[in-house]
């Protein structure tokens, strides 16, 4: 029997079911251990240090006694913490992002996604790099700077050299004042010499969701294809970041098996990165599973409600504090609300998620690979996400400057966000303003930068961003960074 080990790089080591069955009793039994409870609370909460504060996180056996606690008060108090964690690590900024879909040809035969191959009806399509070209442009003119590009597994469609030329390709277009300055990759595990390739081709962050941790679980939702083999799937982090890739994004879909498993195998996941590479996920995505072409998210045994689901996200925030934190527009405007407030900081905007969906004037479905429930434009998002107290940020400094893995985790924890991420989101937010945005989203825009200049504590940076600010109003001048 394997024995749990979170410095191993073998799965069913370093994801160790009787590891987890162990930490459900413990967290079961506690649940209403009030003393206890507190105690965890206690080591969660953000520590004055010098300049900055400092976290210690919790272990999954600790945040997993937290979600199963469900006592009305400690879980006002978890979310309370959480939003405090929040706004001290990342303030009140939000990072805005679009997913662009490649390709939907996939040989895997997930149950629980409509790309899979026995799916016979839906239209399979690949873009061109004519095709790719024109769907950044459009994302451009909305005003996206971030993208995050996915695709099936498919070694004949959708090799690793077809990735390559998608990623050049997006780079390589400047359409107006417009720039994708960031490209994050979503595609299958695969092996140390092609995430070295990825590194080398300057992207972001390397997202894989686990699905889930259950490994029979995870068989019977995968039963052919590559996709089945649960331990390479699971091992893939620590290829990339052999590959070089130092920046990476868990998560699992919400919906799929019992969610206290998949909670604490995500914690430990984290809690392995940490301990074999010195830097946990740079990022942690939440999505559920939701109605697609032939896929009803009701055959799933494991559906959780809302409330469920927010708590999960703030106990997420309360274990790894220093992680960024994923939803997108599979939930809805009032979820996501809600969401913001206890840990969330990164979100999608204008999604499609349809093969060559941007250039169509309607939202295709045809080839949708989820169902999308905030379907607002980008400026209705960021009017939103200001109208509630976010600054909107297209920022993209970190990867640009070199500030990556344990880099990045060093900025956030000495307290240097507002210093630092905190302008850079005003100076790329008065971009989108000028270039793109309504008159009635321009003018809220204007006011929250105007109040939120006023944050920054360091007087010689705070100058010179309203300097670049003021050039980026005035003049054609973009892409300041501190």
């Amino acid at each position: 029997m394997a024995v749990y080990d979170p410095k191993s790089l073998k799965a069913e080591e370093f994801i160790n079911d009787e590891e987890i069955s162990e930490t459900l009793e413990y967290a079961e039994k506690n649940k209403h251990n009030i003393a206890l409870i507190d105690e965890i609370l206690e080591k969660a909460r953000p520590k004055k240090k010098g300049n900055g504060y400092v976290c210690t996180g919790l272990t999954h056996r600790e945040a997993s006694v937290l979600l199963a606690c469900d006592l009305p008060e400690k879980v006002e108090e978890m979310y309370a913490v959480a939003e405090d964690i929040k706004l001290k690590y990342y303030g009140n900024r939000i990072v805005l992002f679009a997913p662009l879909y490649l390709s939907n040809y996939c040989i895997n035969g997930c149950l629980y996604c409509p790309y899979h191959l026995k799916n016979k009806h839906i239209a399979r399509r690949k873009l061109t790099q004519e095709e790719v070209a024109a769907e950044v442009i459009a994302l451009q003119d909305m005003g996206h700077k971030r993208l995050a590009i996915e695709a099936g597994e498919d070694p004949v469609n959708n090799p690793i050299e077809y990735i390559l030329d998608c990623i050049n390709t997006i780079y390589s277009i400047k359409h107006k004042n417009g720039a994708i300055r960031r490209v994050n990759v979503n595609i299958a595990a695969t092996t140390v010499e092609n995430y070295r390739k990825l590194h080398d081709a300057g992207i972001g962050t390397y997202i894989l969701f686990q699905e889930t941790y259950h490994k029979q679980g995870y068989e019977q939702l995968h039963p052919t294809g590559p996709k089945h083999d649960y331990a390479y799937h699971t091992e893939a982090m620590d290829r990339a970041m052999e590959g070089g890739i130092d920046d990476v994004g868990l998560g699992v879909l919400f919906g799929l098996e019992m969610y206290k498993y998949e909670f604490a195998g995500l914690i430990m996941h984290a809690e392995h990165l940490e301990a074999v590479h010195g830097v946990g996920p740079h990022t942690i995505s939440v999505p559920r599973v939701k109605p697609a072409d032939d896929i009803d998210p009701g055959e799933f045994n494991g559906s959780i409600s809302d409330e469920i689901f927010e708590k999960i996200a703030a106990c997420i925030r309360l274990a790894v504090p220093y992680t960024g934190m994923i939803v997108s527009t599979r939930e809805s405007e009032e979820v996501r609300t809600k969401m913001l407030r206890i840990g969330i900081s990164q979100v999608s905007g204008a999604s499609r998620t349809s093969v060559g969906g941007y250039t169509e004037k309607e939202r295709p479905h045809d080839t949708e690979q989820f169902d999308v429930s905030d379907q607002r434009t980008l400026d209705e998002v960021v009017r939103w996400l200001m109208e509630n107290g976010h600054i909107p940020s297209f920022c993209t400094a970190c990867y640009r400057e070199g500030r990556t893995g344990d880099r990045f985790m060093s900025l956030c924890k000495n307290g240097q966000i507002l210093n630092c991420c905190h302008p850079n989101a005003l100076m790329t937010l008065t971009e989108y303003l000028v270039d793109y945005a309504s008159p009635e989203t321009r003018e809220v825009g204007y006011s929250l930068i105007e109040k939120e200049l006023g944050k920054i504590p360091n007087q010689k940076v705070k100058d010179i961003a309203t300097k670049n600010i003021e050039d980026i109003r005035n003049s054609n001048r973009r892409d300041f960074r501190f």
